[in-house]
């Protein structure tokens, strides 16, 4: 406290003896949690007290300007509203196309695509591993017909796109400029995000597929890909959203998203890049939970933090290389399958937290996902809980809002400090690759607390634990075509027997070569995907150079 803070402190008391005390003798304050999710105690009042030492310049300054804290831009979402990109994806890339073009449509302003479990594990629709998953949670992709007709009727320089995938994250980029090129479209002009965010997977997630040190080169050989060939696409999108939805605090998303950055800077730095060379490109990928001042102090907490890393840790130069620009995404783990109306108040908050916390683009999910993949209706009203926030809410009206609050100005400066502590303690095991045990028991234990509290009912979750009916789940769920599977089967097959066998061949080998020496594997990737050889074929190639990653129990 300093000298200035004294007569507010000594009124605060006087308040407490002459005003609150009598107030809660007669009215006890309500039983419950008062705490944030990291289990610091929320106060019951916040004034500047609790900013001791705050400076307006250093701590806020102003939009556009390091650090950041107000947003990336001088005028937000004055002069442009943040992407609504909803994240959609099933069955074959046709049907997927459809839903596509429905959302657009709908005025939706950008793509998000998501993909079914063996796409995501380098596996093709015909192989025997992925015969009861392909098309269930997302687009079944094999080959570059599938891209293809994913995009149909799509302009690839007029649309961006994100592309929720990590492991193959590479065949897939090579996948979309591919098709690009069949469009007329060069690869420089694309703009778009894959998340190639292989560290989460280890950690939370689990699709992975090579070991951690191939894996990293996959990364950082993106990244000089696009330097290269396609400057304005987002090379990577570090990720906390699977971190949270796995049951991590607010903090811990903060550190580990950015323990992770680290790693993957210190990684492209190693392999000859320049730090504003590729810095610049790199995106973060959030979640937004459900208490709304934490989770907007999360998001400014996020982006100083990260502006000095880069700044004072790395040495970058270049402004944009400080920034931290984020997606985000409402949680899918506090969707409930009782009462899944209620969900649609949950997502507006969620979403209400992204905006006020200045995210550049975000998916809200739909009310009926924690039962099935969304249906049409169900997508459109996530779709316009985002319009009507930007265009009747007045939250866009105006840059950071709540910048000034007391509270929010305190849980800022404390996700920060608290997420630097985390970071320390990870730089001293050696970086992310070696603390994924570490992150994960951290994880756990919070998702454990979390779970003894819904039950103990010191948290109370709307529907589940409390304000509970007998009423049945709805019966109109979208389902996916069951036959999809073996009509995607049939269709590689004539992929394959269309195809020049020599030429795929070829290709095949040299991606191999390049695999065991150090050349970049991207324009190796993109030729062979050109003639078409399958995504499953490039990954058993290199799971035969570089293996595949056992991961070992964590409890």
């Amino acid at each position: 406290m300093t000298p200035d803070d004294k007569p507010i402190e000594d009124a605060r008391k006087a308040w407490e003896e002459r005003t609150l005390r009598p107030a809660v003798g007669k009215a006890p304050e309500r039983p419950g949690l008062f705490t944030t999710s990291w289990g610091s105690p929320v106060e019951r009042l916040y004034t500047p007290a609790e900013l001791a030492g705050f400076d307006y310049l250093r701590d806020l300054g102003f939009p556009g300007e390091y650090p950041f804290t107000r947003g990336v831009q001088p005028t937000m979402y004055r002069g442009r509203l943040w992407t609504m990109r909803q994240y959609a994806g099933f069955g074959s890339a046709s049907e997927t196309n459809r839903r596509y073009r429905y959302l657009l449509d709908q005025g939706q302003t950008g793509l998000s695509v998501a993909f079914d479990l063996p796409t995501q594990m380098g596996y093709d629709a015909d192989a025997p591993l992925a015969r009861s998953e392909v098309g269930k949670v997302g687009v079944s992709i094999s080959s570059v017909e599938d891209i293809a007709d994913l995009f149909d009727g799509i302009p690839l320089d007029r649309v961006s796109t994100s592309m929720t995938i990590n492991a193959t994250a590479s065949i897939l980029l090579c996948l979309y400029v591919a098709v690009a090129q069949r469009q007329g479209i060069a690869a420089d002009r694309l703009s778009g995000t894959v998340q190639n965010d292989i560290l989460k997977e280890y950690i939370a997630r689990g699709t992975y597929i090579f070991p951690p040190d191939p894996s990293m080169r996959l990364v950082t050989d993106l990244f000089a890909f696009c330097r290269e060939r396609v400057p304005r696409w987002n090379t990577i999108s570090i990720s906390g959203y699977h971190m949270r939805e796995a049951g991590c605090t607010a903090v811990q998303e903060v550190a580990f998203t950015l323990a992770n950055a680290v790693a993957y800077v210190q990684a492209a730095l190693e392999g000859g890049l320049a730090v504003d060379e590729f810095a610049p490109q790199l995106s973060f990928f959030f979640n937004a939970h459900n208490n709304l001042i934490e989770e907007v102090a999360k998001f400014r907490a996020a982006r100083r933090l990260w502006a000095r890393i880069m700044r004072e840790r790395f040495g970058a130069r270049d402004p944009r290389a400080w920034m931290l620009r984020l997606h985000a995404q409402t949680a899918g783990s506090m969707l409930t399958a009782q009462q899944p109306e209620n969900n649609i108040v949950r997502v507006t908050i969620q979403a209400l937290a992204a905006v006020l916390g200045g995210c550049q683009s975000l998916h809200t999910n739909s009310m009926d996902e924690a039962l099935a993949l969304p249906s049409e209706a169900a997508v459109r009203i996530a779709l316009r809980t985002q319009q009507i926030l930007a265009h009747e809410s007045g939250v866009a009206d105006t840059v950071d809002p709540l910048g000034g609050s007391y509270a929010v100005e305190r849980l800022t400066r404390q996700i920060e400090e608290e997420a630097e502590t985390y970071i320390a303690k990870i730089d001293g095991l050696g970086g992310s690759v070696h603390a994924i045990g570490f992150m994960q028991r951290e994880i756990q234990e919070a998702a454990y607390r979390y779970q003894q509290e819904v039950e103990s009912k010191s948290r109370i979750v709307v529907g589940v634990n409390e304000f509970v009916t007998d009423e049945r789940p709805p019966g109109d769920l979208f389902r996916v075509d069951p036959g999809v599977g073996e009509a995607l089967r049939a269709r590689l097959e004539a992929v394959r027997r269309g195809r020049d066998e020599d030429r795929a061949r070829r290709a095949l080998d040299r991606i191999e070569v390049a695999a065991r020496g150090r050349e970049n594997l991207l324009p190796r990737i993109l030729e062979a995907v050109e003639v078409s050889v399958t995504l499953g074929e490039i990954c058993d190639r290199l799971r035969g150079v570089f293996g595949v990653h056992h991961p070992s129990a964590v409890f």
